[in-house]
């Protein structure tokens, strides 16, 4: 089968171990399901695999590839792709097993024309959702849902801010909290960027670093280094910052006075769970909120899809079909 693959691995030069070619089609344990990939969108995450964060040469050749839609080859059904790996044994939440992983992590990923997943990560596509849209849930606005509406415990009328605008998880978290009755305010480096995330759903976007016109109770953070600063000085006193990501480094200055003098809360947040996959497709089914896509590539496009998002040249989401 057509996969994309890493084959080696490059900290300064990712794509470097990229190969899109043949890979052994696979074949489905008991408990597993067999999915034929219609639609898969590019994540950070696979940057990550290609620097060799998370996994290590004798792992390879490693199919990259989180997210997914397609057909479950047992049934024909339909269906999103849950990428949170739970231990066999492990019940609940599945974010917190200390033995989860992700697909392209432990398991072959989805950039292929078939991926295995655990039946139980299988939902239900809606049928108002393309393949396209149904491809960008599961990691970036299924991380996004849980920041917004699990850790940060935000109410209708508060005022959030996300930061670095154009990223999958932050234009998720933009349309969703303007949807919900949020006051969306917004960084991103360039004024076409923030232009782009006004017609997303911001009622303002600003510059990096830019005094707002008033402290926010919640950031939407998955930058890092770059604005870890900026978010917590942006905060009321109480206020939150929700943390999935550190896109521009993990060692930001901690700022430690400000935390405890103004008794600022930071929460950590990774990915969420299968029933929070289910309540975000009702959300979108209910709201009519539908993934930004940058652009949709075919599989044999995948380094060029990569080498946009390493770059930051886009907006939303980047959708590989197959």
């Amino acid at each position: 089968m057509r996969a994309v693959y890493a084959e080696s691995i490059n900290p300064d030069a990712p794509l470097e171990g990229l190969v899109v070619g043949e890979r052994p089609e696979p074949t489905a344990p008991a408990g597993w399901s067999k999915v034929a990939v219609r639609a898969a969108s590019l994540n950070h995450h696979d940057l990550w695999t290609l620097r060799g964060v998370g996994i290590t040469a004798d792992q390879l050749p490693m199919i990259l590839g989180c997210d997914a839609a397609g057909i479950d080859t047992a049934t024909g059904a339909e269906v999103v792709v849950h990428s949170v790996i739970a231990s066999g044994d492990w019940s609940g939440d599945e974010t917190l097993d200390p033995g989860r992983s992700l697909l392209s992590e432990r398991h072959q990923g989805s950039f292929a024309e078939y991926v295995l997943v655990p039946t139980r990560n299988l939902v239900p596509k809606p049928a108002d959702l393309t393949f396209a849209e149904a491809a960008c849930l599961s990691t970036a606005w299924l991380t996004a849902y849980r920041m917004l509406f699990v850790n940060a415990e935000l109410r209708p009328g508060q005022t959030v801010l996300v930061q670095g605008a154009s990223g999958g998880v932050a234009s998720a978290c933009i349309s969703m909290a303007r949807a919900a009755g949020f006051r969306v305010w917004a960084t991103a480096r360039t004024e076409q960027k923030q232009a782009a995330a006004v017609a997303l759903g911001a009622h303002a976007a600003f510059p990096p670093g830019a005094r707002l016109p008033e402290r926010v109770d919640a950031v939407m953070e998955t930058i890092g280094e770059a604005t870890w600063s900026h978010s917590l000085k942006s905060l009321r006193p109480g206020g939150r910052v929700v943390i999935s990501g550190a896109t521009t480094g993990s060692n930001p200055p901690a700022d430690l006075s400000r935390v405890f003098f103004l008794q600022l809360q930071i929460i950590g947040s990774t990915m969420g769970t299968r029933a929070e996959l289910a309540s975000l497709l009702s959300f979108l089914g209910e709201s009519g909120v539908r993934p930004l896509i940058d652009r949709t590539i075919p599989l044999e496009s995948a380094a060029d899809g990569l080498a946009a998002m390493e770059s930051g040249e886009l907006v939303g989401k980047i959708v590989l079909t197959v």
